[in-house]
């Protein structure tokens, strides 16, 4: 049975330690990919695309990015109802501004040149 797919910065302590979440809570209802140990395909997106924001290939296919990604992948959690807020018009702008800082910061001082830069 095919499963959705996190791709994810291994270089990145803040990403692992959140992927170690994600792995604990999800179970096997989830599949995880870290970026660093992928073969060059053509059916993926380049690398630095990868590492640039979180990106999830969907058991059907279909890629998710940034809020999207997250949503979904914790969507496989007991969590699932709580990330679904920020799919309500009036959240998701919350939840996007939230997206971006955390990416601010986590190319800033917590992971330096290794996270996707």
């Amino acid at each position: 049975m095919a499963k959705d797919t996190l791709y994810y910065d291994g270089a990145c302590p803040i990403c692992r330690a959140e992927v170690a979440r994600l792995e604990r809570l999800a179970g096997d209802r989830l599949a995880f990919e870290n970026v660093h140990e992928l073969e060059a395909d053509d059916g993926l997106p380049d690398k630095a695309l990868l590492l640039a924001r979180l990106h999830l290939r969907t058991a059907d296919g279909d890629w998710l990015t940034g809020l999207d990604a997250n949503i979904r992948a914790w969507g496989h959690t007991p969590f699932r109802r709580l990330w679904e807020l920020f799919e309500l018009p009036l959240m998701r702008p919350l939840g996007e501004w939230a997206y971006e800082f955390w990416l601010r910061r986590r190319r800033g001082a917590a992971c330096g040149e290794v996270c996707g830069e």
